[in-house]
C-alpha cells in the first residue's frame, strides 16, 4: 500500500488539492474574540481534558487493503480512551454504524462530516486558553503537508472542531500541523524547522518570523528547534516523533539505535541540541531517551516496509492513563512501558497494538487531538 512516506513521491499527482479548502473559506460566521488583557496560551497535553477526538477517516483510495485494520486499530484507540474521558468520533455518514462498531458508544458520540484520511492532531484545531477561563482554537491552514496528499475536506476540519467547541476562532498566517507542535505549557516549545521553516508550507517565511507566529499564537516565550529531516516523510519529521515534554523541563526524546535509519544521525543531532537547552524559564532540560524497537512483530504492515513507523514517543496523554503503542518486541515495548511509567506516575500505561496505523507511517498522537476543559 502506499503509506504517509511514499505520498512524498507522488506530490505530482495531487499539487493544489484543496488549495481553496487549505485556506479555510466558508467559515467566516465563526466567533473571533478581540484582544483581551490576557493572552492565549497552549496549556500541556497533560492538563486536564474536556474531550479527545478521532478522525474515523480511512479509505481504500490511501489505504487500500489495510483500510480494515486501520480501522480497527482507530477503533481500538477509541475505547481504549473512552475510558478515561470522552472521546469525539469524526466519520462520514455512510460510515457512522461501522465506525460506531468499531469504536464503540461508552462515553462516545460521532459527529458527522467529510473526511479526507485520519490523521486527527494534524488537521483538527490547535486548542488555547487565556486567565480568565475562555477557549480559542488556532487553525493553521492545512495544506496536506505540502500539497502531497488530497485534503479539501480535512482543510474545513479545524474550524468545525472549533465552531462546535464554542471556541474564538483564531485563524494563523501560517501553514502547518498540530504534530509539529510540542509544549510545556509554561511557555516553551519545540519544534522541528524541517516542517515549519519549509517553502511547501510557508514560502518566504524565515525562521525569525515563522518563530515569531508561532509564539503568539501558542503564547511561548522560547522555542527549542530541532532540524529534522526534509523529504523522508510526508510530514517532513513532525515534532511528536522526535521530542515530547513530559512536564516541565523533563523531556523525553526518541533515540533511533538502527544505524540504517536516517532517523540515527537525526536523532543523535536532536538529543545533544536538547541536553544543551535550557526551558523559557532558564532551566536545563532533563533529558530521558526511548528507543524503537528493532525486532518487531513480523506482520504483512511491518515486512519489507522501511517506512513503518515503530516510535514509542508517539503516545497520547490523557486524563489518567498514557495510550502508547506496543510492537511485539518483549524487550523493547517492557522498557518503553516501564519508562512511561516511571515519567507518569499518576497514570496507568496503556499499549496497543497499532501496527496498521504504523504501516502509514503514524502513531496514536498523530491520530488523536484533545480539547484542555477550562
Amino acid at each position: 500500500m502506499p503509506t504517509r512516506r511514499t505520498f512524498i513521491k507522488q506530490v505530482s499527482a495531487v499539487a493544489g488539492w484543496g488549495a481553496a479548502a487549505s485556506m479555510g473559506l466558508g467559515f467566516a460566521s465563526l466567533p473571533v474574540r478581540a484582544a483581551t488583557l490576557k493572552p492565549w496560551y497552549m496549556p500541556d497535553e497533560g492538563d486536564t481534558h474536556q474531550r479527545a477526538f478521532i478522525a474515523f477517516g480511512a479509505q481504500d483510495a490511501i489505504w487500500e487493503d489495510f483500510t480494515p485494520q486501520v480501522q480497527d486499530a482507530l477503533g481500538r484507540i477509541a475505547r481504549a480512551i473512552a475510558d478515561y474521558e470522552p472521546v469525539t468520533v469524526f466519520c462520514r455518514e455512510d460510515e457512522r454504524d461501522l465506525a460506531e462498531a468499531k469504536c464503540g458508544k461508552h462515553n462516545t458520540t460521532f459527529v458527522i462530516t467529510e473526511l479526507d484520511d485520519i490523521w486527527m492532531r494534524d488537521i483538527s484545531a490547535n486548542f488555547v486558553i487565556d486567565g480568565d477561563g475562555n477557549l480559542g482554537a488556532v487553525d493553521f491552514n492545512f495544506n496536506g503537508w505540502g500539497n502531497k496528499q488530497q485534503h479539501e475536506s480535512d482543510a474545513q476540519l479545524a474550524a468545525q472542531v472549533a465552531k462546535n467547541a464554542k471556541a474564538s476562532y483564531i485563524r494563523s498566517e501560517l501553514v502547518g500541523e498540530g504534530g509539529a507542535i510540542e509544549v510545556d505549557g509554561h511557555g516553551t516549545g519545540i519544534m522541528t524547522e524541517s516542517s515549519w521553516v519549509n517553502a511547501n508550507r510557508n514560502r518566504d517565511w524565515s525562521r525569525a518570523e515563522v518563530e515569531a507566529e508561532l509564539k503568539e499564537r501558542l503564547g511561548l516565550r522560547k522555542i527549542i528547534w530541532l532540524p529534522g529531516i526534509k523529504g523522508k516523510d510526508i510530514t517532513d519529521a513532525h515534532v511528536d516523533f522526535y521530542a515530547r515534554f513530559v512536564k516541565p523541563g523533563v523531556v523525553i526524546a526518541n533515540l533511533d539505535n538502527d544505524p540504517d535509519s536516517y532517523d540515527y544521525k537525526v536523532t543523535r543531532a536532536h538529543l545533544e541540541i536538547l541536553q544543551n537547552a535550557t526551558d523559557a524559564d532558564g532551566r536545563p532540560l532533563q533529558v530521558h531517551t526511548v528507543s524503537p524497537p528493532l525486532h518487531p512483530r513480523g506482520s504483512k504492515f511491518s515486512q519489507d516496509n522501511p517506512d513503518f513507523a515503530a516510535g514509542y514517543i508517539n503516545y497520547f496523554v490523557i486524563n489518567g492513563a498514557i495510550i502508547a503503542p506496543e510492537f511485539g518486541d518483549e524487550e523493547a515495548d517492557a522498557k518503553a512501558f516501564d519508562l512511561l511509567s516511571e515519567l507518569y506516575p499518576e497514570r496507568k500505561v496503556v499499549q496497543l497494538n497499532i501496527d496498521a496505523i504504523s504501516a502509514g507511517g503514524g502513531g496514536i498522537h498523530c491520530v488523536t487531538s484533545h480539547q484542555p476543559k477550562v
